[in-house]
């Protein structure tokens, strides 16, 4: 039975367990979120439903349930995502399990990641270089460098993209959309580094499909 027809209705778009934070993927939520900030190194778990006001009633689940702290709750018509973290990796795991267990839903009811889209643009052009800092929330894009683009459906795993592409190589968070319709990524750095960064991050995408 899926998740949809066990929670009446609702749709577990993504279920992304991350055990470590790598700095970059940390600071830029602790920049962009309202909630309480993650630090480095601390288990994270992304919750992705459809429709979205079910997230108020997860995050009370979860919070009841366990010693996590929000970071990220945004509440769509269509779609909603919470982000919860802590030091201790099973207190988010049991965050997880008691989410699961309110939904009526397990793990293998969450719908697969894919890739949408993905491209690298080389030796980005300095106008081009302005137009994305403008809109960045991350690092800034430098001209010369080269930028990595990736987009996922549904959206909260592409942060398990930015967090494997992380790990792999030397590059720059430029900006990150874990939300919405599709989930967006964009990375630069030098030309080696972010080919490194692009297997990365689709083979964890590739990954978790399976």
């Amino acid at each position: 039975m899926s998740a949809s027809a066990k929670a009446g209705g609702v749709t577990l778009r993504g279920f992304v367990f991350l055990d470590s934070l790598q700095p970059q993927l940390a600071a830029f939520v602790g920049t962009t979120c309202r909630g309480f900030l993650p630090l480095a190194g601390q288990a994270s778990l992304y919750v992705e439903t459809a429709p979205g006001m079910i997230v108020n009633r997860v995050t009370d689940v979860a919070l009841k349930a366990t010693r996590v702290a929000p970071a990220v709750q945004v509440v769509e018509r269509a779609f909603g995502l919470l982000e919860v973290h802590h030091d201790d990796k099973g207190e988010v795991q049991s965050a997880g399990d008691a989410i699961l267990d309110y939904l009526g839903a397990t793990r293998a009811d969450v719908k697969k990641p894919r890739v949408v889209s993905d491209q690298v643009i080389r030796a980005v052009e300095a106008y081009q270089a302005q137009i994305i800092n403008r809109n960045r929330r991350g690092m800034m894009l430098i001209p010369g460098q080269s930028l990595f683009i990736l987009e996922t459906e549904p959206a909260a795993w592409v942060v398990a993209a930015a967090n494997e592409a992380e790990k792999a190589a030397n590059v720059n968070l430029i900006n990150l959309r874990p939300f919405g319709a599709f989930g967006r990524l964009w990375m630069a750095g030098s030309e080696s580094e972010i080919d490194s960064a692009r297997q990365a991050a689709i083979e964890a995408i590739e990954a978790l499909a399976r």
